[in-house]
């Protein structure tokens, strides 16, 4: 499935973990020594989707300085400094193609992924935030999506939180409600399947809120579909979040154990 793109946010300031992100933007935090970034492109690939399409804003140099370096990072490297050749000699695991674009410092989602409509292309693509891990079979997602013919696929989860709220019958998505006050239902967990249409539902405001209009207006056109995923889930949103998730990565790390072959 190396042709579907997937897109992951990466550009916002994660200003709710600044001890952290002060100093590198928050897909650049580490858990377990990783970025959290990998961690996420790291379950994808395990699912045959290895083609990322990165947006970029805060501090996205850091980003682009480390795939740039990846290879050099990672490696062990043979230099011969009379002929200046430079040998790799790791064979790295990683099948991962990496596009890195500049969506702008104070672009909001919904803008960010309209600037990315031309890398993404005409076909059906999968979006991602920077910040959340699950032990997600992807690949049913991506089926799932398929079988119904819908515009967009959202994936619910159910853990004692704070993100969107959706209101769901025989799994068609009748509305969706950013941040409800009282959740005791499925709720955004942050992992999508779009075919290319859903970019009529975008336009070129960078103030443009992925999880508000456009996202409300699929649901209401009855063309959001839920996937659900009752299994593990975490998002990295506060310091606090950063703490658990490298207490878990030294535990158990089921968002890389418990994936599925």
């Amino acid at each position: 499935m190396d042709n579907v793109k997937v897109v992951i946010f990466a550009g916002g300031a994660g200003t709710r973990l600044r001890e952290e992100t002060e100093y590198r933007p928050k897909p650049m935090v580490t858990i377990g020594g990783m970025p959290i970034l990998l961690h996420i492109m790291k379950i994808y690939s395990h699912y045959g989707f290895n083609d990322f399409v990165i947006a970029l804003g805060y501090k996205g140099d850091m980003i682009k300085k480390y795939f740039l370096d990846y290879l050099e990072l990672n490696n062990d490297i043979e230099v011969n400094l009379k002929t200046k050749e430079v040998r790799f000699l790791t064979d790295l695991k990683e099948n991962l193609k990496v596009t890195l674009v500049d969506t702008g410092l104070d672009t909001m989602t919904g803008g960010r992924l309209k600037k990315l409509q031309k890398y993404v292309g005409d076909s059906t693509f999968m979006v991602t935030y920077g910040d959340g891990v699950a032990n997600i079979n992807l690949r049913k997602l991506y089926d799932y999506h398929k079988t119904h013919g819908k515009i967009a696929t959202i994936t619910g989860v159910r853990p004692s939180s704070r993100f969107g709220e959706l209101n769901i019958e025989k799994n068609i998505v009748m509305d969706f409600r950013e941040k409800p006050q009282i959740s005791g239902s499925y709720i955004n967990g942050g992992f999508f399947v779009f075919e290319p249409e859903f970019f009529n539902y975008l336009n070129d405001d960078e103030s443009l809120i992925l999880e508000r209009e456009p996202l409300e207006k699929v649901a209401e056109d009855k063309n959001l579909m839920i996937f659900k995923h009752d299994g593990f889930w975490k998002c990295m949103d506060t310091y606090k979040d950063f703490l658990d998730l490298n207490r878990i990565m030294s535990e158990s790390a089921p968002w890389i154990k418990d994936l599925e072959d």
